[in-house]
């Protein structure tokens, strides 16, 4: 089984159990929408507020007018209900049906609200994970950089070049070579006891496990910083690990050939983070 996700255990579209969405949907046809992954644990969806407050800032960047925050919860409530002790949940919302063809939207489109609950088993980390290159480039578009919206072509690619080579995740770069993120996480250096991780402000998605890294550090008295980084800037690191909602925080044993330590600053987080009651 994939350990990221299994099988699907129900899916709800605008509140109705099935699994069937329009064909003339813009999600469909466009990408046009965002989406937010994350981890049921014991009945209880991990970070939900934090998941549900990027997914409205998302909509909002896209001016998709979505106002069913209400009946979403009422969504993830029914999924929840029928989850095991650990699942994954997904929320998409899109524009919703076209009302005229083409890119450019009418205005007049209901959103449509759409989540999925999967099975998942644990990722065993403890000995750390490999990330392998991708020839794939992360594209500057400072208008979409840190939203987790339905264009994820680049993630698709970079993620099948890391399955390919038996790696956990792909390390994506951008055009100018600095480092952004995984294909599907974020990534932390750790330097002389001083944390940094790349900035998403022309490219990539900020993870809400990575916000809630950042957030923990002050309460763990750990300094970090989020700033421009490149290839050598990883390569002399003395630790690196990669953060996302269904994982946490999980050590990186190497990168390609070059491999690094396992100090104690990402399993101190990532322990640290596993207890929280979220």
């Amino acid at each position: 089984m994939n350990p990221i996700q299994g099988e699907n255990l129900g899916t709800w579209v605008d509140g109705t159990r099935t699994d069937h969405v329009p064909a003339d949907d813009r999600g469909l046809a466009y990408g046009d929408g965002v989406f937010e992954t994350l981890l049921v644990r014991k009945g209880r969806p991990r970070f939900l507020d934090a998941h549900l407050a990027r997914l409205s800032k998302g909509c909002a960047r896209l001016r998709i007018p979505f106002a069913a925050l209400r009946e979403l919860r009422a969504d993830i409530e029914a999924a929840v209900a029928l989850a095991p002790p650990l699942a994954v949940l997904k929320i998409v919302v899109t524009r919703g049906s076209a009302v005229r063809r083409g890119y450019a939207a009418d205005g007049a489109e209901t959103p449509r609200r759409i989540v999925s609950l999967w099975t998942t088993v644990p990722l065993e980390s403890g000995a750390g994970v490999m990330l392998a290159r991708t020839s794939v480039r992360a594209a500057d578009q400072p208008t979409l950089a840190g939203i987790k919206h339905l264009n994820r072509l680049e993630n698709v690619l970079a993620a099948g070049e890391a399955r390919a080579a038996g790696a956990f995740d792909a390390l994506m770069l951008g055009g100018d070579d600095r480092l952004v993120s995984g294909a599907m996480s974020n990534v932390f250096l750790v330097r002389a006891g001083v944390l940094s991780t790349p900035l998403i402000d022309r490219a990539g998605v900020a993870g809400v496990m990575r916000g809630i890294v950042l957030r923990e550090c002050a309460v763990l008295g750990l300094t970090v910083t989020q700033k421009n980084l490149m290839l050598e800037d990883l390569f002399g690191a003395g630790e690196v690990f990669v953060t996302n909602a269904r994982v946490g925080v999980v050590p990186v044993l190497s990168v390609g050939e070059h491999s690094f330590d396992m100090n104690d600053i990402g399993r101190r987080l990532a322990a640290h983070i596993e207890a929280l009651d979220a």
